[in-house]
């Protein structure tokens, strides 16, 4: 008897973790089709991207788009430069955010909510409002159409205090036992730092990383005020510039462009999305 009840209990679980893969299937469809759309559309001859209706399968397929997109532009090593910019800024952001959370959290100093309080006031300002001071400071320091201002920006810039704010809250979670005992052995703050806090806030860490790399490697307004040719272009700005002779844009190689894109953002993620939930989670657990 009470095993029928046992087997009934696990097809109900069934039964509802089936009905819930289903419904987040279905709910997923808006957002997927695009993307699905975006990709398929790639192999699809210029004159059949816009047919209407629209169609998510080409009816004839094509490699040209792809094969432009390496012949129009110096598409790999612009590939390169985005890479390398988001890695910089990521490992940047990561240990200088780390630094800042744990110094906001962990040591008191005079000011501390105060500065906290400031450096918190500096997301509400938008990037747009900010940016001719800046250009006109890259300029004078002879900056322009290098990759510096891309680098320097995220890291320094209002997008960090988030990255701050995750690891402030995860150390504000750290357990102050772990500490004395390693100030009694003699460990300095640093060394409590590096070889205690620092390698156990990998959620914090995955979280700020994944973000500091998807803001680094998609970005475009930036670029588009401080790089000027196209071997020093990124991603973003590139995609815009697939033009053909008359000016009129390549739509099947702009499209093939982004597929190529959207490569290192899912490999990122995937990767890291467990610890990236478990970071933001802990985001709110102390204030």
């Amino acid at each position: 008897m009470r095993s029928d009840a046992s087997s009934a209990a696990r097809s109900r679980s069934r039964v509802t973790t089936l009905t819930l893969y289903v419904l987040l299937g279905a709910a997923s469809l808006p957002f997927l089709y695009p993307t699905l759309w975006m990709f398929f559309s790639s192999f699809k001859p210029a004159n059949e991207i816009f047919l209407q209706p629209p169609t998510l399968l080409p009816k004839e397929w094509t490699l040209d788009g792809f094969a432009q997109v390496f012949t129009a532009q110096p598409f790999l090593r612009q590939y390169g430069n985005s890479m390398y910019i988001a890695v910089v800024v990521t490992v940047a952001s990561i240990l200088l955010s780390a630094m800042a959370g744990y110094a906001f959290a962990r040591i008191r100093f005079p000011l501390r909510n105060a500065a906290f309080t400031l450096m918190l006031a500096a997301m509400m300002v938008p990037t747009e409002v900010t940016i001719i001071p800046i250009f006109t400071a890259v300029k004078a320091m002879g900056l322009t159409n290098t990759h510096w201002p891309l680098i320097i920006l995220p890291i320094f810039g209002p997008t960090a205090v988030v990255s701050v704010f995750i690891f402030r809250q995860h150390f504000l979670s750290f357990p102050k036992e772990y500490e004395e005992a390693a100030r009694l052995d003699g460990v300095t703050r640093a060394g409590v730092f590096f070889r205690i806090a620092l390698p156990l806030a990998t959620p914090a860490i995955a979280a700020v990383g994944i973000m500091a790399f998807l803001r680094s490697f998609n970005m475009y307004f930036e670029a588009l005020i401080f790089l000027r040719t196209p071997e020093n272009f990124t991603l973003g700005l590139a995609i815009t510039r697939y033009q053909d002779h008359y000016g009129e844009q390549m739509w099947n190689t702009q499209l093939g462009a982004a597929s190529l894109t959207v490569v290192p953002i899912l490999v990122v993620f995937l990767i890291a999305q467990k610890q990236f939930v478990q970071g933001l989670a802990q985001t709110g657990l102390k204030g």
